[in-house]
């Protein structure tokens, strides 16, 4: 037996934590029944569990796990009623339900990581597992130590107080900076808002490494499988995380 939760989430459905509100809001069925309780336990070779009135689908699931380099003015999201691009266009049509872990907004290009692993998916993008970020950010104007300070001190947004990133200056210039920074928060649009409020808006960034996997032999708007040891060590690092 299983909670509920953790079965939705390692059947691909959303992240653990999507999976508990669609719990909490009454939008999961176990045997026609109604579960609100997150404390629920079940059975996923034998219980019927419908998650948004979709049954899942436990038995003989194939995990994804890929890595896309994002070209600018794709949102990242699996639909879009709008008619907008998005990441899926990239990618092949008979992956069958797989997710983007985290997000990229429309104008940030770069690394972006899909699975059907709720699980894992759970454990990279959960702020306490400090699951390292890096971008690479050109920005206007040049980039002073205090600046540099206020960064890796972390920056009071509206939202709250930012972790400390890392910061290192790539080349400068009166007029522009290119900056590498590293975070491991996901606050919506956070690099570009942190390098605003110090007065250096962020005119192109890129996102080249999420921990250890980056950008290396993947062309803008190609895509790569991940290798067997690259899923392992990515399980490796949070493997306590991913069991309870």
């Amino acid at each position: 037996m299983q909670r509920l939760q953790k079965v939705l989430a390692m059947s691909g459905i959303a992240s653990r934590r999507k999976c508990e509100r669609l719990i909490s809001d009454g939008k999961v069925k176990v045997n026609g029944q109604i579960i609100n309780k997150l404390w629920m336990k079940v059975d996923p070779e034998v219980d019927i569990i419908e998650a948004d009135g979709q049954q899942i689908i436990w038995k003989n699931q194939n995990k994804v796990y890929l890595l896309l380099n994002k070209p600018e003015g794709y949102i990242t999201t699996v639909k879009d009623t709008h008619g907008r691009k998005t990441v899926m266009d990239l990618l092949p049509a008979n992956l069958g339900r797989i997710y983007p872990v985290g997000r990229l907004d429309s104008s940030t290009t770069g690394l972006l990581l899909f699975t059907n692993d709720g699980e894992l998916t759970y454990a990279l993008t959960h702020p306490k597992h400090k699951f390292n970020k890096t971008y690479l950010a050109c920005i206007r104007g040049a980039l002073k130590d205090d600046s540099i300070k206020a960064l890796e001190n972390g920056i009071l947004l509206e939202d709250g107080l930012t972790s400390k990133a890392k910061v290192k200056i790539v080349k400068t210039n009166p007029s522009t900076s290119l900056v590498k920074i590293t975070i491991h928060e996901g606050k919506k649009r956070q690099v570009r808002r942190m390098f605003k409020s110090i007065g250096h808006p962020v005119i192109s960034l890129k996102r080249i490494a999420m921990g250890f996997l980056t950008l290396n032999g993947v062309p803008e708007g190609k895509y790569r499988y991940l290798t067997l040891t690259e899923v392992q060590r990515l399980k490796n690092m949070y493997q306590n995380n991913i069991k309870n």
